[in-house]
């Protein structure tokens, strides 16, 4: 739990006190700290036991109780991440393991760095421990209090509640296949937009896919005993009956890849591939929190791709909701055929005035950009430019690739219309897939982003993150959403 102060009080079992090197240099401390704690924090200068460095941290035991220093370095040498990582570090650390009050005080720091410590907190702290033992539970940090000075409350409010979002992103991609079915995840969404009478919702289960022609949204799902949904979250918060931004997600439940049968080493961690669904929940929850006066869609694609007799084949040839049809190259390129429709069905029946679908796509994407950005393909400069600028922003990192018109060739097939694997095979995966997206995105202004890399962290180290799931993409999203 967040509380806002406006000035420090040193009242809790400990303080964080965050310094730049010159701050320390020059003692100039908040004024709230008392004499003796300033000497005391000068001579722990002067024996050379603090300077203010870039992730120093030292406890320094005080009549008002334990404030631990902790270095930032030099400001021209800080950004938010590096604040993030060292704020986390801080908190993480064993001087306050035991602490279940804790102030942070931000000496002298701008609002983004205010709104970076809260996310530190709440993003760089969080712990998937819902299947630990008491016995084998560590630090409980989401059970602490935490104190941070802020002057502007409402602001800092509202990261706190895109912070909610990512972390409900999170808890759904780390929880049990099993468990997060596309039944599951109604639920969780209903139980969102319950009571809120300028939010409507349209859920399509197996028998109105087939009644509307979603032939390669129920292929996908046909080797599964869950039941296939799209689900479409209407979010009317502007008064204006147009002007619809449309977000869809990849929700796969599970992906063993089918037929095409993913191999020991990567099928271990397919309960993320509903990754970009979870994203699409999780700004839900962050433009529920924020009270966002946009008007949004937002669309989950749900589906398991398993094996079995019943499961779908390579070589199949399917009729999309659109009317183009697919070759199935692959049954582990699947995403893209849930998306196909849930794209399609979306722009015939809502016309939004712009798209952004986000998924956890290609393994390829990882190949190229590693696990630190998101891969952003899309023919729409502006879109381009926003979803870059708002990456960089949020540190929910994007990097553009490119998109060009002989790129259709790569998917083009000699049996059908198109096909699901580009060609030829292995080479730009990213890009091909998301050809085909585009493929059925018409004339609608659209934008897809590969989070494959991002989603997940699998090492139990990156950044500010821990193992597990990220959130990746609710943080921009919801930014992109409240400025464009």
């Amino acid at each position: 739990m967040i509380n806002f102060r406006k000035t420090a009080q040193f009242d809790q079992d400990a303080t964080v006190l965050i310094l730049e090197k010159i701050q320390v240099r020059q003692k100039k401390l908040p004024a709230e700290i008392d004499l003796k704690t300033k000497e005391q924090i000068a001579a722990v200068y002067e024996s050379g036991q603090f300077s203010g460095d870039k992730n120093e941290l030292f406890p320094l035991a005080t009549s008002s109780g334990l404030i631990l220093l902790a270095g930032i370095g030099a400001r021209s040498d800080t950004s938010p991440t590096a604040f993030r990582i060292m704020v986390k570090a801080a908190l993480q650390s064993r001087y306050l393991c035991n602490k279940e009050n804790i102030e942070v005080v931000p000496n002298d720091i701008k609002d983004e760095y205010v709104n970076a410590l809260i996310e530190a907190i709440m993003i760089g702290t969080y712990q998937w421990q819902k299947y630990k033992t008491n016995g084998s539970i560590g630090v409980r940090y989401d059970q602490k209090h935490y104190y941070v000075i802020a002057t502007r409350k409402k602001s800092h409010e509202q990261v706190q509640g895109i912070c909610a979002g990512t972390n409900l992103a999170r808890d759904l991609v780390n929880d049990n296949a099993d468990l997060v079915t596309s039944t599951y995840l109604e639920k969780v969404i209903k139980k969102l937009i319950k009571g809120r009478k300028h939010i409507t919702l349209e859920v399509l289960g197996k028998k109105e896919l087939k009644a509307h022609g979603l032939n390669l949204h129920l292929a996908v799902n046909q080797g599964s005993r869950q039941e296939p949904k799209l689900v479409i979250v209407k979010y009317a918060g502007s008064s204006k009956k147009k002007g619809y931004t449309a977000i869809v997600g990849k929700g796969m439940t599970f992906d063993t890849g089918g037929l095409n049968l993913k191999p020991t080493g990567h099928i271990e961690t397919m309960k993320l591939d509903m990754g970009g669904a979870a994203a699409v929940i999780g700004t839900l929850k962050s433009t529920i929190e924020i009270d966002l006066k946009k008007n949004i869609l937002f669309v989950c694609g749900l589906a398991e791709n398993v094996t079995g007799s019943s499961a779908y084949k390579p070589g199949d040839v399917l009729t999309s909701y659109s009317g183009k049809t697919v070759e199935v190259a692959n049954t582990d390129a699947e995403g893209r055929l849930v998306l196909a429709d849930a794209i399609s069905y979306v722009i015939k029946n809502y016309a939004p005035e712009r798209l952004v679908d986000v998924a956890t796509l290609t393994g390829a994407c990882i190949v190229a950009l590693g696990f630190n950005y998101t891969g952003l393909v899309t023919t729409d400069e502006t879109m381009a430019n926003q979803l870059l600028r708002y990456g960089k922003e949020t540190d929910d990192r994007v990097w553009r690739l490119p998109m060009y018109p002989e790129l259709s060739e790569s998917v083009k097939s000699m049996i059908a219309d198109i096909r699901n694997l580009g060609v030829p095979k292995g080479a730009g995966g990213t890009i091909t897939a998301a050809e085909f997206l585009r493929q059925f995105a018409d004339n609608t202004r659209w934008a897809h982003l590969d989070i494959a890399g991002t989603a997940f962290v699998d090492n139990g180290k990156r950044f500010y993150f821990g193992h597990g799931a990220t959130g990746a993409g609710v943080r921009l999203l919801t930014r992109f959403l409240q400025n464009t």
